[in-house]
C-alpha cells in the first residue's frame, strides 16, 4: 500500500497562496492585495493552531 504523504508546506502557512488562487478563479480587483489579505489571514490561523498545541 503506498503511503499518501502531506504536502509540502512553508512554515507558518496553512493552505498557500497559489493554491487557493486556483480555487478562485477569476478576481475581480487587486490580485496583490487578496494575496496579502489571504497571506495574513492564513498565517493567523497557523498561529492559534501551534498556539492551542503548546498550551495543552
Amino acid at each position: 500500500m503506498d503511503e499518501q504523504q502531506a504536502p509540502m508546506r512553508p512554515p507558518g502557512c496553512c493552505v498557500p497562496w497559489d493554491e487557493r488562487r486556483a480555487e478562485c478563479g477569476e478576481l475581480q480587483g487587486d490580485e496583490e492585495v487578496a494575496q496579502r489579505v489571504w497571506e495574513d489571514v492564513d498565517q493567523l490561523g497557523w498561529l492559534y493552531i501551534w498556539s492551542c498545541l503548546i498550551a495543552f
